[in-house]
């Protein structure tokens, strides 16, 4: 599983396929840098422009998914991003500091993940498995490729980790945000996402190097 973390770059999601279409647009993550046209496109949307709306949610869209992905069952995630998004557009009006719009738009993510568990049905603990949710997947005893197993594997064990772990480490493996893009987009300080992915990686190195142990272990007794 090495070669999935290293480097960093390499993301889960090129292996996995992990991202959703999110039906009509691209979600992509623009620089940091050009926060100032996101804030002229916030103040668009206000006035009611649908168009700067959309331009919004091509490039926050990513942020929503991952935030969501590493709080609610992975069949749950998309449409709960177009709630989201359905949710901030009438509260808008009510930003009046739109450069405090990506943590206020991160918030509400957050919020909605913890709704959609208060008012669910199953009262399941959440965990790697339901979240990694193979009820919508290829069984995992039919033909799946080898690095898509591996990149389920990597993460499975990046849902195990403590949440303060887990978001910016799905925001940076899945999503393919930087650290930077990171704390500028959900709301967090620069210094708490780069001690955070450095603590989350060392901690699911030592989960993935513990299975590799495992299942080299296994493989060896059944070989006696």
């Amino acid at each position: 599983m090495k070669q999935i973390l290293d480097p960093v770059g390499v993301t889960v999601a090129n292996q996995l396929e992990l991202r959703t279409p999110l039906t009509g647009r691209l979600g992509m993550n623009p620089p940091t840098g050009s926060f100032g046209a996101d804030e002229a496109l916030v103040r668009a949307a206000q006035q009611g422009d649908r168009s700067a709306f959309g331009a919004l949610y091509s490039r926050y869209a990513r942020m929503v998914h991952g935030i969501l992905l590493c709080r609610v069952p992975r069949a749950a995630v998309e449409d709960l991003v177009q709630d989201v998004f359905l949710q901030a557009l009438p509260g808008l009006g009510s930003l009046r500091d739109v450069s405090r719009f990506p943590g206020w738009l991160a918030a509400i993510a957050r919020n909605r993940a913890m709704d959609f568990h208060r008012h669910s049905h199953t009262h399941d603990e959440f965990n790697d498995e339901s979240a990694g949710d193979g009820r919508n997947t290829t069984p995992a005893n039919r033909h799946i490729p080898h690095t898509n197993v591996e990149a389920q594997a990597v993460l499975n064990a990046i849902l195990s980790l403590p949440e303060a772990y887990r978001e910016p480490l799905i925001l940076r493996l899945v999503e393919g945000m930087t650290g930077p893009e990171i704390a500028a987009r959900t709301g967090l300080t620069h210094g708490s996402v780069r001690v955070n992915l450095h603590r989350g990686m060392q901690q699911l190195r030592e989960i993935l190097g513990h299975k590799a142990t495992q299942a080299a272990l296994s493989a060896s007794s059944g070989d006696l």
